[in-house]
């Protein structure tokens, strides 16, 4: 099953909550940053974008990284022809460790975007209202409302991810949205 949903949307507490009822969850930004930890990820990245991109402990200066990635679009592209692969292969190691498990999930921002929805049986989209968005970002990140809404403009709308997806979470009250989660945890269930 897949979880995705915009910047603030909450999906990762969604996630965290899903794990909370034993149901094994990838969550793939943390992920993605474990592999890009990977030594033979580190070499192609110095050898794509330089070796000034490597501390002198050899770990992946990751500021100086998101600074070119962010501001020139096939820079980003030239990450993620790296970084993906990668993560994939990763994504469907974890997935053989988990293969007696009746549901597992992958939550990941860009699930549409990248391809992997494609690996799900279901999709689930969580969705929160704009400034609900805006407000938890400002809490959680230190950035500005025009970077949080530059991020959201980037992304899929909640309208698109909610056309392709089998299941919606407006995540706007958390006792709520656990309500809802355990509900479609029961259907899944009994698919």
């Amino acid at each position: 099953m897949g979880l995705t949903g915009g910047i603030g949307s909450g999906k990762t507490t969604v996630a965290n909550y899903i794990q909370s009822k034993g149901i094994p969850v990838y969550i793939s930004d943390i992920e993605a940053k474990k592999v890009m930890e990977f030594p033979e990820i580190i070499e192609q990245i110095s050898i794509t974008f330089g070796n000034d991109l490597i501390n002198t402990d050899k770990s992946l200066n990751r500021e100086k990284l998101a600074t070119i990635v962010f501001n020139i679009p096939e820079k980003l592209k030239q990450l993620n022809a790296i970084v993906h692969p990668a993560v994939k292969k990763h994504f469907d190691n974890w997935i053989i460790q988990h293969q007696k498990d009746s549901i597992i999930v992958k939550e990941a921002a860009i699930l549409f975007e990248s391809g992997s929805y494609k690996d799900c049986d279901f999709i689930i989209t969580v969705s929160a209202p704009l400034e609900t968005r805006i407000e938890r970002v400002l809490k959680r990140d230190a950035t500005t409302r025009e970077k949080i809404l530059q991020r959201i403009n980037n992304q899929l709308s909640d309208e698109e991810r909610i056309a392709r997806s089998q299941y919606v979470i407006k995540n706007e009250n958390f006792d709520d949205t656990k309500k809802q989660v355990d509900e479609i945890l029961i259907l899944l269930k009994n698919k």
